[in-house]
């Protein structure tokens, strides 16, 4: 349970940095400060991780490009993909054991949990 638990902070610290690199640079705010639109979607983001189904029940936690269940609304969802679309090579230079942990921790099927419906 340990292993999930660390997954899952070293996954919201990842999201974290995507989106703080992406306000920075594309929203032209201060270093380590966020928009009201990025802090906006930070909050949302942190919130809809803690709720994961997958977190929740004790299971394996896919990332959430690799997820049955969609747990963003459509318009959070689009402005995640933008952001990391943007962060993810600049991660790969400036975060790159961020980079790495995160290929690995999507590399991994969320243990057959869509065969078995009762468990979501």
């Amino acid at each position: 349970m340990e292993k999930q638990l660390k997954r899952i902070h070293r996954e919201k610290y990842t999201l974290s940095v995507m989106i703080m690199l992406y306000c920075n640079n594309c929203h032209k705010t201060d270093k380590n400060t966020l928009c009201a639109e990025c802090d906006k979607l930070l909050m949302y983001a942190m919130e809809r991780i803690d709720k994961c189904p997958f977190s929740l029940k004790k299971l394996r936690k896919p990332t959430c490009l690799n997820c049955p269940v969609h747990c963003y609304k459509r318009d959070a969802r689009e402005a995640i993909k933008n952001i990391m679309r943007y962060s993810g090579p600049r991660m790969l230079t400036r975060h790159p054991v961020l980079t790495l942990f995160h290929f690995i921790d999507g590399s991994g099927k969320p243990e057959d949990i869509v065969k078995d419906k009762n468990v979501l």
